[in-house]
């Protein structure tokens, strides 16, 4: 059974970093990796893209968090990261990892939450001005 377990947020100030983790069992009967992604959402909001890697490792950003934010993966261990480095306020959120086995041939519907089949349950991260 298909499962997404995030772990790593946490309460920081503006300009901190947080390393965020997702522990993926995932099944992929010919051995390749998923298209992977991080979303975000802050109360009253929808599901908004942050970061998607690709299974050949293409990696996208949102607008909002390039320069500052990276996602990265360790197929070995299952593990999908999010390293968030100077961080705003407005990037409270819950943070969710999601999961599909292919990328869309469009790039921004990687960031639209409608294509993930596999999603965690969630981690808040909080950043105080």
């Amino acid at each position: 059974q298909e499962r997404l377990a995030e772990t790593g947020g946490d309460s920081v100030q503006a300009g901190g970093a947080l390393r965020l983790s997702c522990a993926a069992s995932l099944y992929s009967p010919t051995g390749r990796d998923y298209c992977m992604a991080w979303f975000r959402q802050a109360p009253g909001t929808e599901h908004r893209g942050v970061a998607v890697i690709d299974p050949d490792g293409k990696t996208t950003y949102a607008d909002s968090v390039k320069g500052r934010f990276i996602i990265s993966r360790d197929s070995a261990n299952k593990s999908l990261f999010l390293q968030m480095n100077n961080l705003l306020p407005e990037d409270t959120a819950m943070y969710y990892c999601a999961a599909e086995p292919v990328c869309p041939a469009l790039v921004d519907l990687s960031f639209d939450e409608k294509w993930y089949n596999f999603w965690g349950q969630g981690t808040q991260v909080t950043v105080s001005s």
